[in-house]
């Protein structure tokens, strides 16, 4: 009779999940042992990486995948990555061993005690299978629950003897929709709304980007000849950044958001939350005389929105729908370009001059440097918060698919993520090269990831803007009135140095010159290179 094992097996081959990202412990190794040889092993050193690089691969793949981590505290440590997995919607499945059956009553060593709630409130659907033989359905269930939307993370706790089990039940392969159109009754009154508006204006947010719907939202916004700005912290950008209709990235604040759309009677926004504040200056949720329409396919997103009429829908097809519902504008919105950043208004321009050789670079002067020596289709990671906007400001994202940050503020994963993003290049045949820009002390939650990318060969570059502070702490130490906190300075590190601990390539590069040149290299390598940039300690405004 067919075991739980191989009808597992069989499932996860006819979904396509034939990739497990995972870092073992002793109650995974029943379900690892005798991998098949048509099945791959990404091993991670930490269950955090783990779950990020594979977000980061489902994100670059569009498709869902399978991470396989230790009971317990290993779950524990995957807490972070799924909270961001969970803010980026992507789904994944994380699975988890579990001790013997026999012995779950005893609560023994390494148990998950509570399975179902052991990653809440992060996953959306979270189950250890009554009977061994259930364990491949409710694989079945979980890549629905995952892929339907709003897509995200799921989990299973599976007890290690299940595995040599009988499996009687017939293997059940199911598909599911991906999409959920908008009522169109509704969507009617809200292009209606648009239309007779008299300076209206088209707020775009992440899932835009997930639904690969550029073509469909530039289309909109020259159709309607509205501005668009970027939803706060938009993990993945939803709109070209040179295009002329662009305005930039809204700020994280309320009462700044508030500011940039006065003027405005009608904002619609599509496919973001309404809307991501970070850090608290009050000020209205929208300026005086202003009503909000939200489209969004997640109903959290729709039910924790303060202000605003919604409609639950996805994102793409709305745009589509929207185009033949909305008459054409003639006339085409005029767009002054804002700088993304949490401050009420841009900041003031750092110098872009180039820098001496003999002192240190600005960021804004390292990113300009990046960009001229990048080639033009390279994915761009970023987990540099105190040099945002100055990323945003020399780096415009003009291409689709070629940006990635964390939805959730979570530090770490995006060097791992950006492991996942780079083998998906690979996979997928594209290869377009992958550069990630990570803070010194960004670097330190999630280092390990870099040996997956020397063990993969994988062709990752990694920039360390090196300012040996956390600057974006104390931006906000001003903000918040609270001077003289502890631990902010994280002098005595070398992100070169621990790079090649790992088996990657590390290089200092101190001057424009040197950076290209270690660049230059880089692209060459067949492993992961990472290069340390001292630069200006400036912290960044955010009021």
């Amino acid at each position: 009779m067919t075991t739980v094992r191989e009808a597992t097996f069989a499932l996860l081959r006819e979904l396509g999940l034939t990739t497990v990202f995972g870092n073992p412990g002793s109650t995974e190794e029943t379900f690892l042992q005798n991998f098949p040889d048509d099945f791959r092993y990404i091993l991670g050193l930490h269950e955090g990486s783990v779950v990020a690089a594979a977000d980061g691969y489902a994100q670059a793949t569009r498709t869902p995948a399978l991470v396989n981590v230790h009971t317990a505290a290993g779950a524990a440590n995957a807490m972070g990555a799924t909270l961001t997995a969970a803010a980026n919607h992507t789904p994944l499945i994380i699975t988890a061993g579990q001790q013997t059956r026999e012995m779950l009553l005893l609560d023994p060593w390494l148990a998950n005690h509570d399975p179902q709630n052991v990653l809440a409130p992060y996953v959306k659907w979270a189950y250890q299978p009554v009977r061994p033989e259930d364990v491949p359905a409710a694989f079945m269930r979980a890549w629905a629950v995952a892929l339907q939307p709003p897509a995200g993370p799921v989990f299973l706790s599976i007890p290690l003897d299940d595995w040599d089990a009988p499996c009687p039940i017939p293997l059940a392969v199911r598909s599911v929709a991906g999409r959920v159109a908008a009522d169109p009754a509704r969507l009617a009154e809200f292009a209606r709304v648009f239309a007779e508006a008299d300076d209206p204006v088209l707020v775009l947010g992440a899932d835009v980007a997930r639904g690969d719907g550029w073509r469909q939202a530039v289309a909109f916004a020259e159709h309607a000849g509205v501005k668009v700005w970027a939803a706060p912290s938009s993990e993945r950008p939803p709109f070209p950044e040179d295009h002329p209709l662009y305005a930039g990235g809204l700020p994280f604040a309320q009462g700044p958001l508030a500011e940039r759309l006065a003027g405005h009677d009608v904002v619609l926004v599509i496919g973001a939350p309404v809307f991501r504040y970070y850090p608290w200056i009050p000020g209205a949720y929208l300026p005086d005389g202003a009503r909000l329409l939200h489209i969004t396919a997640d109903p959290d997103e729709s039910g924790r929105a303060p202000v605003g009429d919604s409609l639950i829908g996805d994102a793409v097809l709305a745009l589509e729908a929207l185009t033949t519902l909305v008459p054409a504008r003639s006339t085409q919105a005029t767009v002054e370009r804002q700088e993304h950043g949490m401050a009420p208004h841009p900041p003031a321009e750092a110098s872009i001059e180039a820098a001496n050789d003999d002192e240190q670079m600005t960021a804004r002067q390292l990113f300009r440097v990046l960009r001229a020596a990048c080639p033009p289709d390279t994915v761009l990671v970023e987990e540099s918060p105190s040099n945002l906007a100055d990323l945003h400001s020399e780096w415009p994202v003009t291409r689709a698919d070629s940006f990635y940050t964390f939805a959730s503020g979570a530090l770490g994963w995006n060097l791992p993520a950006a492991v996942g993003i780079a083998l998906a290049e690979r996979d997928s045949g594209r290869r377009r090269p992958v550069l990630a820009v990570i803070g010194d002390g960004s670097m330190q939650y999630s280092l390990q990831a870099l040996y997956t990318a020397a063990q993969q060969e994988l062709p990752l570059v990694t920039v360390v803007p090196t300012n040996r502070e956390y600057a974006i702490l104390k931006a906000f130490g001003k903000l918040e009135q609270s001077p003289n906190v502890p631990g902010l300075d994280i002098p005595g590190i070398a992100p070169a140095v621990l790079a090649q601990g790992y088996g990657a390539t590390g290089v200092v590069a101190s001057t424009p010159a040197q950076v290209q040149a270690a660049l230059a290299q880089a692209w060459d390598r067949s492993g992961p290179t990472v290069i340390e940039v001292p630069i200006d300690p400036t912290v960044p405004s955010l009021a």
